[in-house]
């Protein structure tokens, strides 16, 4: 995979730094950053590859300009006279429902770093990743009220989660935004942190976890999914078969060696699976 961030007309820009770091930015200033097909079609196929590249350890997500996404771009969605309603369901079963699933089932990290306003899908893509950094300036808003329409990539699944049954129908039936320094108090987020330290901060994050063991994050992500959904006793079995999994990766035994001998471990070297 290789550097790709001199197109400035592609809709993402792909940034492969050093240590196995894969930088997508969004790259539509000129409309925040909202998704038209171009767009999904090309957030679709960077994650492939980055599930493909044995290479690539983490993600970093964020957005060109002075916003992260502000969803949809609803110039695609205007109806001209005598033309039928638009199938909005069929946008979502094509392209948003699939983004979310390939974001929360790629089995490594996604740091997203949100540098703006992250507005209807925008920023429930954002919450769709796993550890999400907001600029103090950034701002979240559920818009879809304000549309006539109901929260969907994701949102109506991932805010009560996160913030609450109370705070998550307020802030998609009010529409009213909410600063990154109280999405971070609500447990929305993971950090604020100044404008001009967003990306440093990602970029540590992501090497940080770029260090760690690829493997194991992929199989805690596969375990988190699914704890929604399961029972206690179906958890602890899942849990079962997927620490038998890890325990039988190279990662593990590297770092038990790595204690023993009192060092780091090093998780790039050999095969990460089992």
């Amino acid at each position: 995979m290789t550097s790709e961030t001199n197109a400035a007309t592609q809709p993402v820009l792909l940034e492969k730094l050093e240590e196995g770091v894969l930088t997508l930015t969004l790259n539509r200033p000129e409309r925040m950053n909202a998704f038209n097909v171009e767009t999904h079609e090309a957030l679709a196929d960077a994650i492939r590859r980055a599930a493909e590249d044995e290479q690539c350890r983490v993600v970093i997500l964020t957005g060109a300009g002075k916003g992260f996404c502000a969803g949809q771009d609803l110039s695609d969605r205007a109806v001209a006279p005598g033309e039928g309603r638009p199938d909005l369901g069929e946008s979502i079963e094509k392209r948003y429902n699939p983004l979310i699933r390939s974001l929360r089932m790629l089995p490594k990290p996604i740091v997203c770093a949100v540098n703006g306003a992250a507005a209807g899908a925008g920023a429930n893509i954002a919450l769709a990743c796993d550890i999400v950094l907001a600029a103090k300036s950034a701002r979240f808003l559920q818009a879809f009220a304000r549309l006539g329409l109901v929260p969907d990539s994701g949102g109506t699944w991932f805010l009560p989660r996160l913030v609450g049954d109370a705070r998550a129908r307020a802030l998609m039936m009010l529409a009213d935004p909410i600063g990154a320094e109280q999405a971070e108090a609500w447990g929305m987020i993971w950090r604020a942190v100044d404008d001009d330290q967003l990306m440093g901060v990602a970029r540590e994050i992501a090497a940080r976890l770029a260090a760690g063991p690829t493997h194991a994050y992929g199989l805690i992500k596969r375990a988190l999914l699914a704890s929604s959904a399961n029972g206690l006793d179906a958890q602890l079995d899942l849990e079962r078969d997927l620490q038998r999994e890890a325990g039988a990766a190279d990662e593990y035994i590297e770092a038990v060696k790595a204690f023993l001998e009192k060092r780091p471990a090093n998780f790039r070297a050999g095969k990460t699976g089992a």
